[in-house]
């Protein structure tokens, strides 16, 4: 109980938004692209000033959830979700290679930037952010976002706006101390009512699991005791908000884990920080639900679960 006293009310109050990396260019927080991609998004989130690397980022995972192979119901195919009639017209040869291929993340990532960008001179001169009136583009089309002046009442396209720009927040580099959240204290609280509780793969606290929890499940109660609801695995957890460093660690925080620390979707554990160098976490089959030192090789990270965060996350992503 003494770990978790006393440190995040006093945290600092200044969101990142998107870092800036060199030449003051949007830098990627670690991670949150996959390694392959990474330098892709870097590059082709630059080529106009409508985007940056961390809103391509966010638009690719709000599309495929980095999945180069999804086929969508409508029939919008690849990394970047283009249906073949779209393609034709407005995918590129990013690589160079001689072909348009819609299922090659080097063609489909600078061709998605691309379309960005030429759908921003379309509305150019629409009243609004330049940025959501491209998105809405991207979503309803050019001559919605013309005809409205800006982005149109249309509750998909409204709300494809405010995932992106919400999840730009998640995969850009903060520039300073980002805000505690307010939850965090009764998801800490949640998780301290469940030490001692055996572990169980699958498991999301159910009375017929006899209220077991693997590590993912016990974090989304968690927060969902005080009403964020998390995605079910912790490599989307991941994206429920920006990324401290270690040093800025709060309680509060989920911590992650990974074998492969260039890329967030091989992350394999998550537990919730409590301070001191410590986390409650479910660590394994054999285990039960206890404090354990965050210290180790494989720490990949951290998220400050935020409520518009975790709202903005896919609730189902395809498969990878």
């Amino acid at each position: 109980m003494l770990l978790v006293v006393g440190t995040y009310s006093a945290a600092a109050g200044i969101i990142g938004g998107a870092g800036s990396g060199k030449n003051g260019t949007v830098a990627l927080a670690k991670g949150a692209v996959p390694a392959a991609y990474q330098g892709l998004v870097q590059q082709w989130g630059n080529l106009c000033p409508a985007i940056n690397p961390a809103l391509l980022a966010a638009q690719l995972y709000q599309e495929s959830g980095w999945n180069p192979t999804v086929v969508s119901p409508a029939n919008a195919k690849g990394i970047a979700q283009f249906i073949p009639g779209t393609w034709a017209t407005h995918g590129i040869d990013g690589d160079g290679d001689g072909d348009r291929d819609i299922w090659d993340p080097k063609d489909a990532i600078p061709s998605a930037a691309s379309y960005d960008c030429e759908l921003a001179g379309y509305v150019k001169n629409v009243p609004g952010d330049r940025t959501n009136n491209m998105l809405a583009a991207y979503n309803a089309g050019a001559y919605r976002v013309i005809k409205s002046g800006g982005v149109p009442r249309i509750s998909e396209t409204q709300n494809y706006v405010r995932i992106i720009r919400s999840l730009e927040k998640s995969f850009a580099r903060p520039v300073g101390r980002v805000d505690p959240s307010r939850q965090a204290a009764g998801a800490i609280y949640y998780a301290q009512q469940k030490l001692g509780t055996p572990y169980l793969w699958g498991g999301t606290g159910t009375a017929a699991q006899g209220g077991r929890f693997d590590c993912s499940g016990l974090t989304q109660a968690a927060y969902e005791s005080v009403g964020i609801r998390l995605p079910r695995v912790a490599n989307d957890q991941y994206n429920a908000g920006p990324h401290p460093s270690r040093d800025e660690l709060l309680p509060g925080d989920l911590v992650f884990f990974s074998d492969d620390l260039t890329n967030s979707r091989a992350i394999r554990h998550v537990g919730i920080y409590v301070g001191g160098g410590y986390m409650i976490d479910a660590p394994r089959t054999g285990a039960v639900i206890r404090f354990d030192r965050i210290d180790t090789p494989d720490y990949f990270g951290a998220t400050r679960v935020t409520e518009d965060g975790a709202a903005a996350l896919p609730t189902h992503l395809p498969p990878q």
